[in-house]
């Protein structure tokens, strides 16, 4: 029972450390909960890759703009 509260504590205190801890600490202690955040930060966005289409969505409409108003004819 007492290693389930100490794990408990032990977490809730190094998310409020991460999350807020820049704010309140004294500055050598917030310079780490800072760059303890950007650094996970990171991380996370590195995780999921830049999404890039690889067709032009608009490119069939454009084209058919494109048709009518130089008077071609519709063509697929």
């Amino acid at each position: 029972m007492i290693h389930k509260v100490n794990l408990t504590i032990t977490i809730i205190a190094v998310l409020i450390f991460i999350g807020f801890g820049d704010s309140f600490l004294p500055k050598p202690f917030s310079t780490y909960s800072l760059q303890t955040r950007n650094t996970i930060n990171q991380l996370v966005i590195g995780l999921f890759p830049v999404w890039r289409p690889r067709i032009n969505p608009h490119q069939r409409t454009e084209k058919q703009l494109d048709d009518i108003q130089n008077n071609r004819p519709n063509q697929k």
